[in-house]
């Protein structure tokens, strides 16, 4: 990713001023380019991950709320959600009062361990620095038996898919974010997001990283070849 950071410390300082800078267009630009469909596919997903009624939740990478909203409704009024994002201008545009936000990093979580129930992270994968850390950090910080939802894109394993993605997502989303977006910025998140899908770990490796860190019924499900669901269960 040499183009936008050169080294570890420019790297964090690179995301932090794109998602604070971002953080306002965020949810709008989203809700066009998924036609409206993201609330209930991030809804299907933490179903078919086990989320049910009255977890304990942290969600990792929260951003402006995404899953964490679809979260809320499955855990209803007895279950709690923490949510863990490094960018203060993202977790700002959270808006959901009953979630408790802290600032941290996924390979330094501050929660205690065996703290929760139920880890999801939202499209953040890729955005980490050191996968094995986070993993090891998330294995922590659950509770025996507790459950872990990792949603991200995955590049196409064909190079026709990965050309007609890679149209989409430099081409016409920064398109898109330039005329709907209220800052500049943005069309350059939505570029960046394309090189990070581009240079995401392979599937194999995130299982593979997954068992290492003591994980067990460690699964990768599919939609459409690109969207990714990484399940996992701790012992217990």
């Amino acid at each position: 990713m040499r183009a936008y950071y050169a080294d570890e410390s420019e790297r964090d300082r690179y995301l932090r001023r794109i998602f604070d800078a971002t953080a306002s267009d965020y949810d709008r630009i989203e809700r066009l380019l998924a036609l409206g469909t993201g609330p209930w596919y991030r809804r299907t997903a933490l179903q078919r991950a086990g989320l049910g009624s009255g977890a304990q939740v942290l969600d990792v990478g929260i951003g402006t709320g995404l899953v964490a909203r679809e979260a809320l409704r499955l855990i209803g009024l007895e279950g709690r959600l923490v949510g863990v994002d490094p960018s203060p201008g993202m977790m700002g545009e959270v808006r959901l009062p009953q979630v408790e936000l802290l600032q941290g990093r996924a390979e330094a979580l501050p929660r205690p361990d065996a703290s929760h129930d139920f880890l999801s992270m939202g499209y953040a994968l890729r955005h980490i620095a050191d996968v094995h850390a986070a993993f090891a950090e998330f294995h922590r910080v659950l509770r025996p038996g507790g459950r872990l939802l990792v949603l991200e894109i995955t590049r196409p394993e064909h190079r026709v898919g990965r050309a007609l993605l890679r149209a989409y997502m430099r081409a016409f989303v920064p398109l898109v974010a330039r005329v709907v977006g209220r800052r500049r910025d943005t069309a350059e998140l939505w570029r960046y997001y394309w090189d990070t899908i581009d240079a995401c770990i392979p599937p194999a490796s995130v299982l593979a990283a997954l068992r290492e860190a003591g994980f067990e019924q460690v699964q990768r499900h599919t939609e459409l070849g690109v969207f990714s669901e990484y399940t996992a269960r701790k012992p217990g």
